[in-house]
């Protein structure tokens, strides 16, 4: 094998630009970028550790429930965590400085945690049991769902911080928790979809379709709700004996 192999083997993973800037550093360069990427990676991954110590606690309530009450409001929980090119557009859309204590204090969506239940009583209430324990802080809520968007997108937004425990001492992490029901869920899936399709310049009657498709996802909602109730109410009565 010869010394100029594995540069084969990465250069097609390089774009032109980044393989220029790369002959032309010096090492005092390179050692900078190494330092840079390494302070990136220690910031995203205290992110990573929020996302997980979120998840955590909502898989303790969703086991609970299974366990206890024979009903698990939680159909199901994703994770995620912006990359640094994500992390960078959004701080470029938004005007916050490129430096990593702005974009940490400008940005609150860095790590994202979505949560799907199955009735909006479910969203409500899960809500409330996971904000309220002790250790965690809620910095902002947004309730689509009592006050939907124009276009009729509905979901809970809440922003919290949660401590992450690192080998030098607990740090705060913001994590935004979005809480759907299915049908919300569904309708958002669809509505993201069209508009990175059209690049955002939707046909006007597609955004009609959308509209209409949020309000029939609502009443579907209040549906689902009422005959949930009725079926969690419902007491079978005690057969009779015939003697």
């Amino acid at each position: 094998m010869t010394a100029v192999e594995p540069q084969h083997v990465v250069r097609p993973l390089l774009s032109a630009r980044t393989l220029e800037l790369l002959e032309r550093a010096d090492s005092g360069t390179l050692s900078d970028l190494t330092a840079l990427r390494d302070e990136i990676t220690r910031f995203l991954m205290r992110y990573r550790f929020g996302v997980s110590e979120v998840e955590t606690k909502l898989d303790i309530l969703r086991e609970e429930f299974n366990l206890t009450a024979g009903y698990n409001p939680i159909e199901s929980i994703s994770c995620r965590v912006k990359t640094m090119e994500g992390v960078l557009e959004k701080a470029a859309r938004k005007g916050v400085d490129f430096d990593l204590d702005s974009i940490r204090e400008g940005l609150s969506d860095i790590a994202g945690v979505r949560v799907i239940c199955s009735f909006v009583s479910d969203v409500y209430r899960i809500v409330e049991l996971l904000t309220s324990q002790d250790d965690i802080t809620v910095l902002e809520v947004k309730d689509y769902i009592a006050r939907p968007k124009p276009n009729g997108y509905r979901s809970l937004h809440v922003i919290l911080e949660v401590p992450v425990f690192l080998s030098g001492g607990p740090e705060q992490v913001r994590v935004e928790v979005q809480f759907r029901t299915i049908a919300m869920d569904f309708w958002a899936s669809l509505e993201h979809k069209t508009y990175y399709k059209y690049d955002a310049q939707v046909p006007q009657h597609l955004i009609d379709g959308l509209t209409e498709a949020a309000e029939a996802a609502a009443h579907l909602d209040e549906t689902m709700e009422r005959l949930h109730h009725e079926v969690r109410g419902y007491q079978p009565s005690a057969p009779t004996i015939a003697i």
